[in-house]
Formats: structure tokens, sequence, C-alpha cells
């Protein structure tokens, strides 16, 4: 009996150990992530790649790829809640024949793990460090890019690891994020987080608004429940996430990305990023920085990039502040104007550089 019982809680342990690190659905994941769409920005990128492993100091093993020339300058994109490398195939695709790009699985999205140490600014900041120390040459200086949850991470990684800065970062571009007050802030869905209203009137009761309860609305956020396909996902994401403007595939596209990650490492970067405040992280970026913002962006609305904005132009780092017409997802929905400004900073960058060994030789 007790070897049976031992037989059973094994066989439990392993059953939870599998739901952690994904591997019962390994394959359905990668096959959301890897489909094909007639819009060929879409697809996987031409452009052959190096895997380089890196593993983490809690044990996560961490997907990054290296596309392009390896003699090239670097380009590091850095990805978004609940998103994976894909997720940039259409900056991979227009850069990777000039750049040498490096783009990683954030850990429990993707292909990569979760680790043994609960996700947290901290992770995000360490694990940033830890893929340019693997990707990086010594004293090379890179241009890092970082949509929604990826542009938090590059401000994490300011915040404690402000030394790292001008030592890695040549540029810094900001898509789609905020520096602090998500849980309050999102628009995403405002029955969860905002005062309950009737058609355009608030509701209250004895003069006090009335809210959903906190427990409730983030017992639904920060659940490790899969996201269905469907009717009714869709037209979540293409009015909540993107915009009535996208197209079918754009929508289709960005559905497949957010439910191949693991609904576990999904829930807890939600929690994890509901209550960070990295404006000393922003405070941190003592390169020139861009901030991009969708006009209709309700996941992190263009209100939310004034903190970076007032932040950088008081520090002097502000380079520029473009909002772009669609909604969070801008570099798949807008993707023309996003590389221009993306190139924009890479050819910026470039010349400063022929500049400064210009100097250095007379």
């Amino acid at each position: 009996m007790l070897a049976k019982s031992m037989m059973t809680f094994a066989a439990a342990r392993s059953m939870v150990s599998h739901l952690e690190t994904g591997a019962l659905t390994a394959q359905f994941r990668a096959a959301l992530r890897t489909r094909s769409f007639a819009t060929a920005k879409l697809n996987a990128p031409t452009a052959e790649h190096r895997v380089v492993p890196v593993t983490t100091a809690d044990g996560a093993d961490l997907r990054v790829h290296v596309y392009g020339p390896d003699t090239a300058p670097a380009l590091v994109l850095i990805h978004g809640w609940a998103c994976s490398i894909e997720y940039w195939n259409p900056q991979i695709n227009a850069f990777a024949g000039e750049y040498r790009v490096v783009s990683y699985d954030q850990r429990g999205h993707g292909e990569s793990t979760l680790g043994t140490v609960a996700p947290s600014e901290h992770t995000l900041a360490d694990d940033l460090a830890t893929v340019l120390d693997a990707t990086l040459r010594p004293g090379e200086r890179a241009v890092l890019a970082g949509h929604s949850m990826g542009g938090l991470t590059i401000q994490a990684w300011a915040k404690h690891h402000p030394e790292q800065v001008s030592e890695r970062a040549a540029a810094v571009l900001l898509a789609n994020t905020a520096n602090g007050e998500i849980r309050g802030e999102t628009d995403l869905l405002p029955l969860l987080n905002k005062q309950l209203t009737i058609a355009t009137h608030p509701v209250t009761v004895l003069g006090a608004p009335v809210r959903m309860p906190q427990p409730v609305s983030e017992s639904l956020l920060f659940a490790p429940l899969p996201i269905p396909g469907g009717w009714v996902t869709e037209q979540v994401f293409r009015n909540r996430i993107l915009t009535p403007e996208a197209s079918d595939e754009e929508v289709d596209f960005a559905i497949g990305i957010i439910r191949s990650c693991r609904p576990l490492a999904r829930g807890r970067h939600a929690a994890a990023m509901a209550d960070m405040d990295l404006s000393e992280g922003t405070a941190n970026l003592t390169v020139p920085t861009t901030v991009v913002a969708g006009a209709k962006d309700r996941l992190l609305p263009q209100r939310m990039s004034r903190p970076l904005v007032e932040i950088l132009r008081r520090t002097g780092h502000l380079a520029d502040f473009h909002v772009l017409p669609h909604g969070h997802l801008s570099n798949i929905e807008d993707t023309d104007a996003f590389d221009r400004v993306l190139r924009q900073i890479l050819r910026s960058t470039q010349n400063s550089r022929a500049t400064r060994r210009n100097v250095a030789a007379r």
C-alpha cells in the first residue's frame, strides 16, 4: 500500500512538473507559433539563425536566436507579455540582412523554461543582462528594442544594472509600454479595474463608485487558464488588443502567438507586472531613447507613455516620441511606420559610431 501511494505521489509530481514546463503541450504550442501566412512579413524569417545556449543563475533555459551577419551591428529585440521570438518575425525579416538581430524567449515564454525564481522585475532585468553577456562581444553596444513587457524589461535592467546601460546599449526603443501603474491604468477590460458604468453613466451606491472586487478581477487576469480559440477570442483581440482595421491574418497571427504561451507563465508575469514601479529605470536610460505609443492602444494606453517621455526629456535622453495610429501591437499593425522608426535609430547609431571613429583617428 505504501509503495502504491508513493508511486501515485510520484506520478502526481511528474504531472505537475510537465504542466509547469509545458512538455505535454509543447508540440501544439510550437504549431501555433510557426504557421504560414499569405502576408509575408508574418512568416518565419528567411535568414538563417544560430542558437546561443543561455541558462540563468536559477536554472531557466532561455531560447536565444541570432540572425544575420556575425560582424554586423547588433539589434536586440525583447518581446512582450505572452509572446515569443516569433512575435518579431516582421522585424527579423526586415533587418536580419543588414544587422545582427538577437531575440530570445523570456522565461516561461516560447521554449524558455520558468526557472526556480518567481517572475519579477529582477528576473526580467537579470535575464536580459545574461542574454547580452552571451550574445554581444566585449565592449559592443547594441540597439535595444522592447515591446510592452519588453519595454518594462529594458527599464528593469536599467534600474537594477545601471552600470551596464552605457556599456551595452547604444540606443533604446520603448514601444507600447509603461513604467508603472499598470494595475489601475490599463484599459484592456475596463469592467475588471474601472468604475462600473451603465452606458456612459457611472454606477454609485450612496455616492461611492461601484467596482468589481479586486480579488475577482485579479483571479480572472492572473489565473493560469488556456486562452480558447474561436469567434469570441477573435473579437476581443481585434477590438481590445489590435483595432478593427487590422487584417484577418494580423489578428490570427497575434492570437496564435499569445495562445502559444504557457498559461502558468502568462499568469505569473501578469501578477508580477501589476505593481511594478520602474521610473528609476527610465531615469537610468542614459542613452538616446525613443518612445512609441499607439493612439488606440487599450492594453497600455498612450497616456501611460507620458511618464516615460517626461522623465527622459528631463534627463536629456529623449531622442523622439512617436504616436502610431493603431493599437497595442504597433510592430504588427503599423509595421512600415514602426520599421521606419527603428531604422532611423539604427542609422543614427551607426552615424554616431562613425563620427566617434573619425574623431579618434585625428
